[in-house]
């Protein structure tokens, strides 16, 4: 391909997109005419206009009009299904096809680069409205900082870091308490790093953390995770407003001010404060965001109002409360853990301190609100854990290195330094307090007073305006999550009776009765008016979505699920998978009951999901898992070695069964699944006859409604087709190219041709040719006739539509009933591998057919009846209750044959092999002496079948065989005919490959 010369790119013309930088490439010159322009005149491709699959295209491509387009964004934003074509992308055929001209189609006009770039970037959805229509208002969208970063960092700040992580430090130490932060942010990144993977696996709209996982992962997971979250969020809400509302109650108290009495007071005003947080989140994002930012101010003033007063010299009332400024030897005592009380061990602190690192989904759960989630989220994300995270270590250090862990709070308490009987690091510094601290009833201190950090802070109100910042972001943000994840799980309709709360109102499509769903749900919990009774249970929630995500992960990684493509360069599958099992040993280690609870419901709604199998398709990595996994076994077949017992690793073989449009043969298709069903393959094989590009449009459009017919069936099969010129070479393709490795067909199921006598002569040999195909090809051989026949093509009339396959009426047929105490009757007259024996027992393993007995008739002579009665093979552990010998009697049957016969008695041999290879299916009078015994064997077997098995469920033959060459097509037909005619039950003729399927022995 000749070089195009490329001319300077304007910079707006070179953008970055996710994990590709793109750039336009121009070839048009001043005016829209470029060095490749054509002439006036000149079509498409020097073409006249043509009559496309979609709309006819022209635009111009690198100078000159094709019908060949640049790409375009638009074409790749919509991932409905394989196959679907792109809005204004030609199709192959528009390329490959010739062409023909449609003067009265109408062109698209010729876009112009410059504006559209190649790459638009709105697509249709977000295209302005209709001329003299009034111009839809455009939603807020966030950045990373104001619409993630900010959201996660107060939703992860709360009432423990004001109220319980200085006494932590007093307890575990500094040293161990930098443990316990750093182990709870390992997972909390972990899970960001996930997160922010799936973030990046393709376009991201609104959801949250349920769309993300679902589209990237599959609705299983991603149903479960996002109806937990969603649930999780509503009752946080409450856990925050729970912990506001107490805060607020213990002001009244110490103003001995109590509206009611302590309990009553916290429901009231958390209720009331829920109404106002609902009205701030009902009032839109905008103000929601601003609500926010104000929460995050005050949080950053309170922040650096306690580090100011660690720094200000402590006055005599701050050091009878035990604070001392910043001294080395408070800093090397707080450095080693002291334990007390109850919850005076590593994990029981750990358990407290944990929730205080959640929250960092805020930001992915407002996805649709943010301007570029993919970058975001990452960003947004993983800043928010690190400045949150840096400053639970600055407060854990310092105020551990300012304050004592026992102080008596009284200014009668100073001694002079040095002082006998002063025992304690505060004797040093003029304060005893010994004996508060041998009765462990001092009220302040690190280890006594949750109030230290405002004690400590240089203005005492403002931490408390913090713990309000904090306790009230985290329920707002709670608050807006809840909705926003639940209205996307109720769009898609995954679980019953939610859609009602999937409708948008506004133009940020605001979930208003998602709104109220949580405010009701978090009112409900308020009640309870008992922070440690909720905290448990939205902790373990939490984590369960934590294990859950970074399992999701881990599963897509490994199992190399295509829709898993991440452009995050950090995320690391065995970092999913760490972060996941930690995820659920913490679960455990905070409460036990709770995490049983959790994991319960999340089998529970997993279950559902895979059970009912909704009508979505996003690409779950649990359908890559099935590949792979099903993709490794048959790999792996081919290593194993083979064994009788397991014939092609099943009971039985594989079945290549020639349906036809299964539809047709409804019969046939139920007989061999039956026996297949759970125990070996089946292939439902169609030879479409004709030319290939008049008949590949008719494979196309009826080989999904063929598959579905099947479903709809609960048939285990597959189907498939080819296109051939008639039905011998097509059975040929077959024959030879289906199936994979070990699980390729090695049992040939046709129908019994009924019209063999009045078709043409061609078909009738390429119905025998097809038996003699199978056998060279060491299949085995079964035939089944039915006395109403098989093929209920026109009862059905399913050629009229074949798009609706599965919605039709289902035919029923005799394989579909119980049987009842009946008979399944074997004549297993050779031994060709003990096929004949199999495929009948393996029927009546069946419920259906379960009550029926089995016979087995072999043929042999009298005086041998005993011995070969013992010597009968049976499959293994299968007792057949009776075995019948019978000496055969023989019949004639010339009048069948009579049309097909040569008559050539008389005539000389060189006349009788012209007459012969004119007609190769007929009958010389020679063949008929030959093969006079094994003629006239047909007539009388019928006439013992028609004796001992006409109430039969079903009979079973074993198949003759023709030679090949030396046995004409019509003599054998007329074999099979007299061999099966007048019969009720359907019968079955079988015919091994002559290899065995059966066995004595268990080794």
């Amino acid at each position: 391909m000749a070089e195009l010369p490329i001319p300077e790119l304007p910079t707006a013309l070179a953008r970055c997109s996710g994990r590709f930088t793109i750039s336009t490439l121009l070839g048009m010159e001043e005016g829209g005419r470029g060095p490749y322009a054509p002439t006036e005149g000149t079509g498409c491709d020097s073409a006249q206009p043509t009559h496309l699959s979609g709309s006819t295209l022209c635009t111009r491509t690198f100078g000159y009009n094709t019908v060949d387009v640049v790409p375009a964004y638009e074409h790749y934003a919509n991932s409905k299904g394989v196959g679907d074509a792109g809005k204004g992308r030609p199709s192959l055929a528009d390329l490959h096809s010739i062409l023909k001209p449609d003067p009265g189609r109408l062109r698209v006009p010729v876009s112009d680069p410059q504006q559209s770039n190649g790459l638009p970037e709105a697509g249709p959805e977000e295209a302005v409205g209709e001329p003299g229509r009034a111009p839809v208002p455009e939603p807020v969208r966030f950045g990373w900082v104001k619409g993630v970063m900010i959201r996660c960092m107060l939703n992860i700040w709360g009432v423990i870091l004001y109220l319980r992580l200085p006494w932590i430090t007093a307890q575990a130490g500094i040293a161990l308490t930098w443990l316990i932060i750093l182990m709870s942010v390992t997972v909390t990144t972990i899970t960001g790093l996930s997160i922010s993977a799936i973030s990046t696996n393709g376009k991201v709209k609104s959801g949250g953390t349920y769309f993300l996982i679902s589209r990237s992962l599959g609705p299983e997971l991603g149903g479960s995770i996002g109806l937990i979250f969603a649930f999780a969020n509503a009752v946080a809400v409450a856990m925050h407003t729970v912990g506001f509302a107490e805060t607020v109650r213990d002001l009244l108290q110490e103003h001995n001010s109590l509206i009611v009495d302590p309990t009553n007071d916290i429901r009231i005003i958390g209720v009331v404060t829920v109404t106002v947080l609902l009205g701030i989140s009902l009032a839109g994002m905008e103000w929601e965001a601003k609500a926010q930012i104000l929460f995050f101010l005050v949080i950053l003033v309170s922040f650096i109002n306690y580090l100011v007063g660690t720094v200000i010299p402590a006055t005599a009332e701050k050091q009878a409360k035990g604070f001392f400024s910043y001294r080395a030897d408070i800093f090397a005592q707080n450095f080693v853990p002291n334990w007390r009380g109850p919850e005076g061990s590593f994990f029981g602190l750990f358990s407290i301190f944990f929730p205080s690192a959640t929250g960092i989904l805020a930001g992915a759960n407002i996805s649709g609100d943010l301007k570029d989630p993919a970058v975001a989220i990452p960003k947004g994300t993983l800043m928010a854990i690190f400045w949150t995270t840096v400053s639970y270590l600055v407060l854990s250090a310092t105020i551990g290195a300012c304050v004592v862990r026992d102080a008596s709070g009284s200014l009668n308490d100073s001694v002079a330094v040095g002082s006998p009987g002063c025992e304690g690091l505060a004797c040093s510094f003029g304060w005893n307090f010994t004996a508060c601290a041998q009765r462990q009833s001092c009220r302040y201190g690190l280890s006594n007073y949750y109030q230290s950090m405002s004690m400590v802070s240089g203005f005492g109100p403002l931490i408390t305006a913090g713990i309000f910042g904090a306790t009230l972001s985290s329920a707002l943000a709670c608050l807006v999550s809840a909705p926003k994840v639940f209205q996307c799980l109720c769009k898609d309709q995954l679980y019953p009776l939610i859609g009602f709360f999937g409708k948008g109102y506004g133009r940020n499509s605001e979930p208003i009765r998602g709104y109220m769903l949580t405010y009701i749900i978090a009112v409900g919990f308020i009640l309870i008016a008992e922070l440690n009774a909720i905290a448990p249970i939205i902790s373990n929630f939490f984590l369960c979505s934590y294990a859950l995500i970074n399992f999701s992960c881990f599963h897509a990684s490994i199992t190399n699920s295509p829709g898993w493509r991440p452009s995050f360069r950090y995320y690391s599958k065995w970092a999913a998978l760490f972060g996941a099992a930690v995820s659920v040993v913490i679960m455990f280690l905070l409460t036990w009951w709770a995490a049983l609870i959790a994991f319960g419901i999340v089998i529970f709604l997993l279950g559902y999901v895979l059970y009912k199998k909704p009508d979505v398709n996003w690409g779950s990595s649990m359908q890559a898992s099935s590949y792979n996994m099903a993709l490794n076994y048959s790999v792996g077949l081919s290593e194993v070695d083979e064994h009788i017992k397991n014939y092609r690793q099943g009971w039985l073989g594989t079945c290549l069964v020639l349906t036809g449009p299964p539809n047709f043969r409804p019969a046939l298709v139920d007989f061999v699944g039956t026996f297949t069903k759970n125990l070996s393959l089946m292939l439902c094989g169609n030879v479409l006859i004709g030319l290939r590009k008049q008949k590949m449009p008719e494979s196309r459009l009826t080989a999904d409604g063929h598959t579905k017919w099947l479903m709809k069936r609960k048939i285990k099969a597959f189907y498939t087709d080819v296109v051939a010129e008639d039905l011998r070479s097509g059975v040929q393709m077959l024959i030879q190219a289906a199936g994979l490795g070990k699980m390729r067909p090695n049992i040939l199921v046709l129908g019994y041709k009924r019209n063999w006598q009045t078709a043409s002569p061609q078909s009738l040999e390429d119905y025998v040719g097809i038996l003699h195909d199978a056998f060279d090809f060491k299949y085995g051989m079964c035939l089944m006739r039915m006395k109403e026949g098989l093929n209920v093509s026109r009862v059905m009339q399913a050629h009229v539509d074949p798009t609706t396959l599965a919605g039709e009426q289902q035919a029923s047929t005799i394989f579909q009933s119980e049987q009842g105490k009946k008979t399944i009757d074997i004549y297993w007259l050779f031994d060709d591998g003990g096929l004949t024996l199999l495929i009948p027992y393996l029927l009546g393993r069946k419920k259906r057919w379960g009550k029926c007995k089995i016979r087995v008739f072999v043929g042999g002579q009298i005086n041998r009846m005993d011995e070969e009665r013992k010597a009968t093979p049976k499959p293994t552990r299968t007792p057949f209750p009776s075995t019948v010998c019978l000496s055969c009697s023989i019949k004639r049957f010339d009048d069948l044959i009579a049309p097909f016969r040569l008559n050539d008695g008389f005539k000389d041999e060189a006349t009788v092999n012209e007459m012969r290879q004119d007609c190769p299916w007929k009958i010389s009078d020679e063949e008929v002496d030959k093969n006079r015994a094994k003629s006239l064997r047909q007539v009388r077997l019928n006439e013992i079948l028609l004796d001992y098995s006409r109430d039969a469920a079903l009979i079973a033959i074993t198949l003759p065989i023709g030679r090949k060459g030396r046995c004409p097509s019509s003599l054998y037909m007329a074999w099979l005919e007299t061999l099966s005619q007048d019969l009720r039950p359907p019968v079955i003729l079988t015919r091994g490959n002559q290899e065995n399927v059966l066995t004595f022995y268990c080794q």
